[in-house]
């Protein structure tokens, strides 16, 4: 959990902060998002969206549809000594990242955003939080 605000360099490196690299991680995943965002998830975590993603019934279109995005896109990145990342230009592209980005920890994964793209995003939806958590969590969510 958490946002931070770090540059992506032109040779597409960015700094992914400490708290989300942890002492023994050295690489991480990196794919479409599903909002014009990337994904990062590590080793184990992506190994369960993909044992999800392997239950998906191959017959149905949009099944492959989303796992030819989410594979397609995914990119091993490993971490240097600086504890950047360096990003493949197709998931530069696809995020629209320019120069400014907000790092998010989303429960199971990291998110980067483009920084207009996420205060767009937050902008939209800051007003419909309430009604979003009354129907996820059919009005029970006074525990949150």
């Amino acid at each position: 959990m958490g946002e931070y605000h770090h540059n992506i360099d032109e040779k597409g490196r960015i700094v992914i902060p400490g708290k989300f690299r942890g002492n023994e991680m050295n690489k991480i995943i990196v794919t479409r998002g599903i909002e014009k965002c990337l994904s990062l998830y590590t080793t184990d975590d992506w190994n369960k969206v993909v044992t999800k993603l392997n239950t998906l019934p191959f017959t149905k279109k949009d099944a492959r549809t989303f796992s030819r995005s989410i594979f397609a896109s995914a990119s091993v990145c490993e971490f240097d000594k600086m504890g950047r990342i360096n990003i493949t230009s197709p998931l530069v592209s696809y995020a629209g990242l320019t120069k400014e980005c907000v790092i998010i920890g989303v429960n199971d994964h990291i998110e980067i955003w483009d920084k207009d793209a996420y205060e767009q995003f937050m902008n939209e939806n800051n007003d419909k939080l309430e009604e979003i958590a009354e129907n996820l969590f059919e009005g029970n969510y006074e525990t949150l």
